[in-house]
């Protein structure tokens, strides 16, 4: 069965346009995969853990993240 995972695609995430530079989409995520180190930064994901629900796809105002399957 194929598996899916979430993906960011660097040219489109701007964190600046989320409110105080706070991934809108690393909130959402429910397992706390996609991480942001400062707020502003660009944040990375850990594709081995996720399990591609598209929460944080759907969070996303700039749809910078996809939802892909392996």
């Amino acid at each position: 069965m194929p598996s899916k995972m979430a993906l960011i695609k660097f040219d489109k995430c701007s964190p600046k346009e989320c409110q105080g530079g706070i991934c809108n989409a690393a909130l959402a995520c429910p397992r706390k995969l996609i991480i942001q180190e400062v707020p502003g930064e660009v944040p990375m994901t850990n594709p081995a853990l996720c399990r591609g629900c598209g929460d944080c796809a759907r969070a996303c105002p700039l749809k910078a993240i996809i939802v892909t399957t392996l």
